[in-house]
């Protein structure tokens, strides 16, 4: 049995006419009384009865009849269904963000996303960059906001920001009351630095200690703890200075202030980036809207 034999059993119970069913179906009137009765054959099953002048459903039938109709809704609906999810209107998109991606422009981009597709479910997950790899890569996640270069060469990558670091310290750091609102990096070789774990973020943390060592001194690291929250939070309580992306300023909790350096600072760079080969037909209008936001932003 067929959906097309279904549609021919409920025009034909509308009718209850064979030739106006016909007509209605662009058929021919012999083929349809044909089709009826092979679907009364399949089923086992009197559908319709039958004399010269009238057609009337049996009992079966009637009820038969609204579960055809039933059958037949579902059928357009799925068909509806799949045609939507294959323009990008429906359906899951998953992202993964990373702390100043969150802090920066990732809240825009979510708030005009759902503005323009409020039917698609979309899936944010916190993950370093590493982990942004590895679930690009199986599927997990459909889009990376997370910070290059990459080891993996199978990604495609666009940077769509890059922001300055800039030195935290306590309120009740001398540092915070200078007169000036940026120190310079050397003003720091005495300090105990508490920065993120090398494998969250090995470039920039290599760049951090470079910057030092041009200043003349290594850092003396006393702490390496994840999220930034924790950070900030050990450089409230003054157990310790850190170096930060400016975009950190957007959750800075009591006893905690910023500033910038005076000698040339690495950025952080925040990228988008995708699997080539994902057929998810959300993430051309997610790129689009990516680059809507980063471009008004600059």
């Amino acid at each position: 049995m067929e959906l097309r034999h279904l549609r021919y059993f409920v025009a034909v119970a509308e009718e209850l006419h064979f030739g106006r069913a016909a007509q209605r179906l662009h058929i021919a009137q012999q083929p349809l009384s044909r089709q009826i009765r092979n679907l009364e054959d399949e089923i086992g099953v009197q559908l319709f009865y039958r004399t010269k002048r009238t057609v009337r459903l049996t009992e079966v039938g009637q009820v038969f009849l609204t579960e055809a109709r039933k059958t037949l809704q579902q059928a357009e609906y799925t068909v509806l269904l799949a045609q939507r999810t294959s323009r990008g209107e429906i359906g899951r998109f998953a992202v993964g963000f990373t702390s100043p991606a969150l802090n920066s422009i990732l809240p825009k981009i979510v708030r005009l996303f759902k503005e323009r597709h409020p039917q698609v479910e979309l899936a944010l997950e916190k993950l370093h960059t590493n982990e942004q790899v590895e679930a690009l890569i199986s599927g997990q996640l459909q889009v990376g906001l997370l910070h290059p270069p990459l080891e993996n060469e199978f990604l495609v990558l666009e940077t769509i920001h890059r922001e300055r670091l800039v030195a935290v310290l306590s309120d009740t750091h001398p540092l915070a009351h200078a007169a000036t609102e940026s120190i310079s990096i050397k003003a720091l070789s005495d300090e105990s630095f508490i920065l993120f774990p090398r494998h969250v973020g090995p470039v920039l943390y290599d760049r951090i200690i470079n910057l030092c060592q041009q200043a003349g001194f290594s850092p003396n690291i006393i702490q390496e703890v994840i999220p930034q929250q924790t950070i900030l939070g050990l450089v409230s309580a003054d157990i310790g200075i850190s170096l930060l992306h400016a975009s950190a300023q957007a959750v800075t909790p009591t006893g905690v202030v910023f500033r910038n350096l005076l000698e040339p600072s690495p950025e952080l760079e925040l990228a988008v980036a995708w699997y080539p080969n994902t057929t998810n037909p959300i993430l051309s209008a997610f790129l689009g809207i990516v680059r809507e936001v980063t471009i008004g932003s600059d």
